[in-house]
């Protein structure tokens, strides 16, 4: 799957863009886990999941083939 890092998580990892590949579809929750655990700088953020454009909650499903953004909240003024 293509992850997008979007904001503060882009700045803090260096990258906008990865490539994830998983056998079989996995839970939201199972994802954001095993984000945390490869880059732990991002595991205390607070962040949204958007999976193909739309948002989703932890007990969705996203599978090899989906574009995942990942986007932090946004203070404006």
């Amino acid at each position: 799957m293509q992850i997008l890092y979007f904001a503060e998580l882009k700045e803090i990892l260096k990258k906008n863009t990865e490539i994830i590949e998983i056998n079989d579809s996995i839970s939201v929750k199972q994802l954001k886990e095993t984000i945390n655990a490869k880059y732990p700088e991002v595991s205390e953020k607070t962040y949204q999941i958007a999976v193909n454009e739309e948002f989703v909650q932890d007990n969705d499903t996203v599978k090899n083939m989906d574009i995942v953004a990942l986007i932090p909240p946004v203070s404006g003024g």
